[in-house]
């Protein structure tokens, strides 16, 4: 069941979000003691998935880390209220600082801020906002409010749940890739996720997402890190793509 939300909600996420900031920024060795427990376990490094046909060709009017609330609009957006979090980091467990976290993902009705990326039947939730981005803090933190991501079928083509990431530094695409539901059954007939060949780097794109501890509204949260490869990684043209990250070959 989606739940409401409501401007109290919007200032416990901005107060979430200080608090949050908080800690990563000045606790000492918070994250560090789980980059050593990582490194024991070994990274994985996350697999490079394609940007899709979606990339929004207009980007909304608001662009925040909050997509279910469009500027100082008192209506919000429809779904499963959702805290999306992580690290960005190196393959050697380094956190990646200042670095620009992209996502942008289909609304309740299966339907994309992107002029072709419309639900069959035209529906769509003018409250949500549908692309977000952050600057992540020392630790390679990010932090985003959405909604659980649904299933559809878009242009011929059908998509288990997933929310599309996008990571820059400097102007320069350095990953784009996908998180999704772990379990979740639409998974096996989903031929982007059946395309990451490796086991291991098939599992690290799946997450779970768990009641938000404390909670009376039914809210979620789930935990993507993102591993870099050495390389930044270009798509199937070549190119490096995105709107922080301009599209542009990769100097060899």
């Amino acid at each position: 069941m989606a739940s409401e939300v409501t401007s109290q909600d919007r200032r416990r996420f901005l107060q979430r979000l200080a608090i949050l900031g908080g800690a990563w920024l000045t606790t000492p060795g918070l994250f560090a003691e789980e980059l050593a427990a990582a490194a024991e376990r070994g990274l994985i490094i996350t697999p490079g998935m394609t940007e899709g046909p979606f990339y929004p060709d207009k980007m909304p009017l608001d662009t925040d880390n909050d997509l279910l609330i469009l500027n100082d609009s008192i209506t919000p957006a429809v779904g499963e209220v959702s805290y999306v979090s992580g690290r960005v980091l190196s393959a050697s467990g380094q956190p990646l600082r200042s670095a620009f976290v992209e996502i942008w993902q289909c609304d309740t009705h299966g339907t994309y801020v992107h002029s072709r990326g419309r639900n069959p039947d035209g529906s769509h939730d003018p409250n949500f906002q549908g692309y977000g981005r952050f600057m992540t803090g020392s630790e390679g933190q990010y932090l985003f409010r959405t909604i659980k991501p649904v299933p559809y079928d878009l242009a011929g083509m059908y998509r288990a749940p997933h929310i599309h990431f996008a990571v820059s530094k400097n102007g320069q695409r350095l990953i784009t890739t996908q998180m999704l539901l772990r379990g979740h059954p639409a998974n096996e007939r989903d031929n982007i996720l059946r395309g990451v060949r490796d086991a291991k780097a098939r599992e690290s794109v799946l997450v779970d997402f768990k009641p938000l501890e404390g909670s009376k509204l039914g809210e979620l949260s789930a935990t993507f890190d993102i591993v870099l490869g050495e390389t930044a990684q270009e798509d199937e043209e070549g190119r490096l793509r995105g709107g922080i990250a301009p599209s542009r070959r990769r100097r060899r």
